[in-house]
């Protein structure tokens, strides 16, 4: 299932103010008596303010920190180990190339030069228009299938260049 773009995700330097919204703040409270204490919904909240903004700003992640009583240094932590956390607005469609060894293998380094060439981006680079976005990833789960990628939350298999420009031409 292919989930549409977020609100904040358009042009460069377009993005607006974001953080924990209210809903979020209701959705995470729902879940609290799940998790053993506050510290624990880190992950749940910033992928709430992720869902809502497209990217967890420094205001968010110090917004996050405060509500879950936790040092902003851990919630910054947290966004900058995951690469599925972006720290900065992210194009429309967020291309994910895994790069580990069977892609790579399998020609991952092809794509990514494809895509550079293409789109005339380096990795975590909006394009100017704001519609794409590269990322070389860690392993996706799908070494047979290699290589691999994700754009926003569907995968793609057994990729050539032929193959993954016919994906994003059909991209609306």
């Amino acid at each position: 299932m292919e989930k549409s773009a977020p609100k904040s995700v358009g042009a460069p330097g377009a993005a607006r103010r974001c953080g924990l919204s209210a809903a979020a703040r209701a959705e995470l409270e729902k879940l609290a008596p799940r998790y053993p204490n506050r510290a624990a919904l880190l992950l749940p909240a910033l992928w709430l303010v992720q869902q809502e903004c497209g990217w967890v700003s420094e205001p968010a992640m110090e917004e996050v920190a405060a509500f879950l009583g936790v040092s902003p240094v851990r919630v910054y932590s947290v966004v900058t180990f995951y690469h599925m956390f972006h720290t900065t607005p992210p194009g429309r469609y967020n291309i994910q190339v895994c790069h580990n060894l069977s892609c790579s293998l399998c020609g991952a380094e092809k794509l990514l030069g494809w895509l550079h060439a293409k789109l005339g981006v380096g990795v975590g680079e909006p394009t100017a228009d704001g519609r794409f976005m590269i990322q070389r990833v860690e392993c996706l789960g799908a070494c047979e299938h290699a290589p691999c990628c994700q754009i926003n939350d569907t995968f793609h298999f057994d990729l050539t260049p032929e193959k993954l420009g016919a994906i994003l031409d059909a991209l609306p």
